[in-house]
Formats: structure tokens, C-alpha cells, sequence
């Protein structure tokens, strides 16, 4: 069976991603307006009747300002753990909430979503593959360093989004205050371009399909910058940039690999 992705927005103004197969889907954190949620969801022709669940991967607002209006709206589930709930604006009267556990898979019809913690200054975060059947789909953001389990998850991947925060050089000379450049790239914060494409260049399953590089800062990096740095590197796998802007397209991950939805590899353009 095939999974479904897209981003619906990618960066510090909002996270959401979307996965699923044709009878259900869940969403990987809800950092846009349930508004903007659904208006993305029907542009690409999405049910938002499909999603049974929304993980969550931390509490920063980003992540999570959103979950509370769709989720009530819709009954979703919430799996998040105890301690990243507190900061989670929901009612248990009117929400279900689940907590989750690392490394325990959680099934969602045909779905199975494991959780894995990760790096980054947050109270309990994690990241998730989805799986179903014999097709795996990574979730791996906000990341300050790739560890041994991102390393070992992102190995087994036919589809990743991965995050690409920032270039380098850009960081230095831009003007963000020390103590905030020092947070990036300080071990518990994100991604550098260039730790991505480490990870990429030495982990990349050969059956890896489809990248989507995520959450990018909006004054530390350029689109067409990673772009190009990935794309020189793909060895087959299609790359795509995700915006914080809009939806990119739906991206079928399995046996045939087909791009559904707006067809674009350029779904960083302003």
C-alpha cells in the first residue's frame, strides 16, 4: 500500500504534515489556524475526514497553536506526552487526549506511527516515522543533531521531510543576537544545511523516493540555495522545499511514484 504526503507549511510561522493512505491519515503537529488547515487540505483535494489522530512533537507554538480549534472541531485525537500537554491548551472534557511512548508503535487503521526522542530545547520532543505495510515516511524537524536513532530511522525511509534550517554563512552574517545563533546551531537546536546533506549523502536509503526539506528559516537561508545544494547530491531522489508560505503538492510514496496535486518541484516560490 502507498502513503500520501504534503506539507501544508514548513518554518517558524507554522508546522504541519500530512500522511496517509487512502482510507486514513494523521497529522504530524498543527502550527497553522485550523482555517488555514482546511482551506490547504481541500486546495489539494485532502479530506480532512481522513485524519484519525495528530501527533505532536513538542510544544513550541509553531507546532501546536492549531490543535486546539481543529482537533475540538473535528474530534481527532491528540497523542502527545504528559509533559508536553501542559503547555497544550486542550480541555480533556472536550479533546481526546492520548500520550504516546517512545519507540511504542501506535496503530491508526493501516498506519503505524513510532515515536523517537530527539534533540532540541523542548520539554519532551520526538520525532515519527509512519509506516504502512512495507512503505515508512519520516518526520525529522527541529532537530539540533542527528543522532543514532534519527540516523537509523532515516535509513529505513522512502520519504522524509527533514529539516534544512540554516546555511552556515548566512547565520554568521546575518543579525540575530549571539545568544540566539549560539541556540541554533548550539547542539539542541536545528539543522544546518550542510549537517542535513551529512546525513543525507551517508544515510540515504537507495529506495529513498522523495525529500522535502523543511522548516527553513526565513532569515537564515534561502530556497534556492538548499535546493540546489540537495538536487547536486539526489542521486535519483526527488527534492522538494517546502514553504512557509503554502501547501506544496501531494506526493505518492510507494511503488509507482507519481506527483499528485499542483505539480512542481519549486514549491518555494514566493
Amino acid at each position: 500500500m502507498s502513503l500520501f504526503i504534503t506539507s501544508l507549511n514548513s518554518g517558524s510561522n507554522g508546522n504541519c504534515y500530512y500522511i496517509g493512505n487512502e482510507h486514513e491519515a494523521v497529522l504530524v503537529d498543527v502550527g497553522i489556524s485550523c482555517r488555514e488547515t482546511e482551506k490547504r487540505m481541500n486546495r489539494l483535494g485532502l479530506s480532512i475526514q481522513k485524519v484519525k489522530a495528530i501527533f505532536i512533537s513538542h510544544e513550541h507554538s509553531d507546532h501546536i497553536s492549531g490543535v486546539p480549534v481543529l482537533a475540538k472541531k473535528y474530534n481527532i485525537p491528540v497523542y502527545v506526552t504528559p509533559k508536553t500537554l501542559l503547555y497544550l491548551r486542550v480541555n480533556p472534557i472536550d479533546h481526546q487526549v492520548i500520550h504516546f511512548i517512545a519507540n511504542q508503535p501506535v496503530t491508526i487503521g493501516e498506519l503505524v506511527v513510532t515515536a523517537f526522542p530527539k534533540f532540541h530545547d523542548a520539554i519532551e520532543p520526538h520525532s515519527f516515522v509512519i509506516s504502512c505495510r512495507d512503505v515508512t515516511v519520516g518526520v525529522f524537524t527541529d532537530i539540533g543533531a542527528a543522532c543514532e536513532n534519527l540516523i537509523a530511522h532515516f535509513g529505513k525511509c522512502h520519504a522524509a521531510f527533514l529539516e534544512a534550517n540554516y546555511d552556515d554563512e548566512m547565520l554568521d552574517n546575518g543579525g540575530y543576537p549571539y545568544h540566539l545563533k549560539r541556540r541554533i546551531r548550539g547542539g539542541h537546536g536545528h539543522l544546518s544545511n550542510k549537517q542535513a546533506l551529512e546525513l543525507f549523502l551517508a544515510h540515504k536509503p537507495l529506495y529513498m523516493s522523495h525529500l522535502l526539506l523543511a522548516h527553513l528559516s526565513k532569515n537564515n537561508n534561502d530556497p534556492q540555495l538548499v535546493y540546489d545544494l540537495f538536487k547536486s547530491n539526489a542521486n535519483g531522489t526527488e527534492v522538494i522545499v517546502a514553504s512557509r508560505y503554502e501547501e506544496t503538492p501531494v506526493y505518492h510514496i510507494g511503488s509507482n511514484e507519481v506527483v499528485i496535486g499542483r505539480a512542481t518541484q519549486l514549491a518555494f516560490e514566493l
